[in-house]
């Protein structure tokens, strides 16, 4: 069967993350039921990031099997035509070896995380970024930051539920911009790794806007992540501002 990969973007907001569950919407089961349309019997497919409830998506990558053969730019206008009318696009699609695997061939992700500092409610950001009242520290921030890359134990910054058989990850990079916005300021925290556990991200920006508010010191969050404890943890930020901006692999399949 001929193996295709798929790059995917999607809202999260109205799905219970990525992965299908029984009785809730899921970006899966919505991609699935799509490819269904196209095909009768297709596999499961897979994807390179279990992205949670809320969770949004730019750069998203699955990969399914067909039983045809289907030239991608047909493949990506048939889908988004049976898609529609969910939050979800197939920005591109490419046929790849049968060997590609959406998750496992990942060599890197990439995450995006917003936070908008201002008065007023947002009203276009809705549902796209985490908003607090009050201006942060960025310089507090990026210090506090600096403890957290690199290879760690990082049990303080994972959920209870996280499946994953060790807490020790790399994080190659955490980078802040601090952007002036129209009554307000906007946070983007932009974290890179070859992979992370589940809450890592939220559970890392949520201690850093503690560190940004004042709350915390970066030395409270070099120690929190020694202390290699999940009540050492900040608050675990929404998951309204996250979102999975790209997957890279030893070869990009859209390239």
């Amino acid at each position: 069967m001929p193996r295709y990969a798929l790059k995917v973007e999607y809202h999260g907001g109205p799905f219970a993350g990525w992965q299908r569950q029984t009785a809730q919407p899921s970006v899966q089961a919505t991609v699935e039921a799509a490819l269904a349309r196209l095909e009768a019997d297709i596999p499961s497919i897979a994807a390179a990031g279990r992205t949670d409830a809320g969770v949004h998506a730019t750069g998203q990558v699955a990969h399914c099997d067909l039983a045809k053969e289907w030239e991608p730019f047909r493949l990506m206008e048939a889908l988004n035509w049976h898609l529609k009318p969910a939050p979800v696009a197939i920005l591109a699609a490419a046929r790849v070896a049968p060997d590609f695997h959406a998750r496992f061939s990942a060599s890197e992700r990439r995450y995006t995380y917003r936070l908008i500092a201002r008065r007023a409610p947002l009203t276009l950001g809705a549902g796209l970024a985490w908003r607090v009242l009050r201006p942060l520290d960025a310089e507090a921030m990026r210090e506090a930051a600096e403890h957290l890359v690199g290879r760690h134990d990082f049990t303080t910054f994972r959920s209870t539920l996280c499946q994953s058989k060790s807490p020790l990850k790399t994080l190659d990079e955490i980078r802040i911009e601090d952007v002036e916005i129209p009554h307000g300021r906007e946070y983007r925290f932009h974290l890179r790794a070859r992979s992370f556990l589940h809450n890592q991200v939220r559970s890392i920006v949520g201690t850093l806007e503690r560190a940004g508010a004042g709350a915390w010191s970066p030395a409270d969050v070099k120690a929190a992540l020694q202390a290699r404890d999940r009540a050492a943890c900040g608050p675990v930020a929404p998951p309204d501002g996250l979102c999975l901006t790209g997957v890279s692999y030893p070869e990009d399949p859209f390239g």
